[in-house]
């Protein structure tokens, strides 16, 4: 178990209902220092809803959330975290080191710090320009800006991708993976499951306001399976089927069993005893996006 002093955010039980309705039902979690953590779910699934709780925007129904040792919310705490949830809001006329500053004086920060937080997100040639003119990408890594404003230990970031072009994602997947190096600590929330796979540590799932699973991304994608390109394809199909079980499909001409990589040699001799030519034997592993479609998958039908 992880001790306290290791852990940057912990839920136990977190709960949050309006009226009737379950937003966000008894989900403990736990964000260890220095970890990227991905948080995971469709639109709907209570994901910034969390968010919002474990920074103490809004009060939760039932259970806790502890920031940094301590209760969510508090001023000592809120110093020490920086956020962009549910999108920038700025002043549309100020241009974006300015509005900046506005947020610097608000939170006892210096202006030198304005300028480092532009460089680091890419901001620093259009600095000078209005809010209303920057594209939704700009917007966005202004909001990054924003939340880099004196140099907190915990980001938390709702959708940081959102708006920014192949090279603007790969730029926020570096800034990520150097915040993390350094010691900061990034609880993202993110639909973009190729990013998250190239980036966190560990993923939470949450679908319908529980959470299905907290695991590492390789412990999610597991071991994935063999590909076997073969002929006869039919005869193939039903040695791999004695074998794997229903754990066996046709893509693109070849057989994917969903077996552990290591039973290769056993699926070799099995085909070529039925007189079965082989041409491929390799390993695969399972996408995020896969695991992830699986799992949300489960949990429906489970209801």
């Amino acid at each position: 178990m992880d001790g306290q002093g290791a852990v940057a955010v912990r839920t136990e039980g977190l709960t949050k209902r309006y009226g009737e309705q379950v937003a966000v039902d008894s989900v403990s979690l736990t964000v260890r220092k220095g970890e990227v953590y991905g948080f995971l779910g469709p639109n709907g699934a209570g994901k910034t809803t969390t968010l919002r709780m474990i920074l103490g925007l809004i009060r939760p129904s039932g259970g806790s959330a502890t920031v940094l040792g301590r209760p969510a919310g508090g001023a000592g705490v809120n110093r020490q975290v920086g956020a962009l949830v549910e999108g920038p809001g700025f002043y549309p006329y100020l241009s974006g080191r300015d509005n900046l500053r506005v947020l610097a004086r608000y939170r006892g920060i210096g202006d030198g710090d304005v300028g480092r937080v532009l460089a680091r997100v890419g901001l620093a040639e259009r600095a000078s320009d209005a809010f209303k003119a920057y594209s939704l990408g700009m917007k966005q890594r202004l909001g990054v800006a924003a939340a880099l404003l004196g140099d907190p230990g915990l980001l938390v970031l709702d959708e940081p991708t959102n708006g920014l072009d192949p090279a603007g994602v790969g730029d926020m997947r570096r800034l990520l993976t150097e915040l993390a190096a350094a010691g900061h600590t990034v609880l993202l929330s993110s639909h973009m499951l190729s990013e998250v796979q190239e980036t966190c540590d560990r993923v939470g799932v949450i679908n319908r306001g529980r959470l299905v699973v907290e695991a590492t991304v390789g412990e999610l994608r597991g071991s994935g399976g063999l590909r076997v390109r073969a002929d006869p394809l039919s005869t193939a199909l039903d040695v791999s089927r004695r074998l794997a079980g229903d754990d066996v499909t046709v893509n693109d001409g070849a057989l994917l069993l969903r077996v552990d990589p290591g039973r290769a040699a056993e699926v070799t001799r099995a085909l070529v005893a039925a007189d079965v030519d082989v041409h491929e034997m390799r390993p695969v592993e399972r996408s995020l996006e896969e695991v992830f479609f699986e799992m949300t998958a489960d949990e429906e039908a489970a209801r």
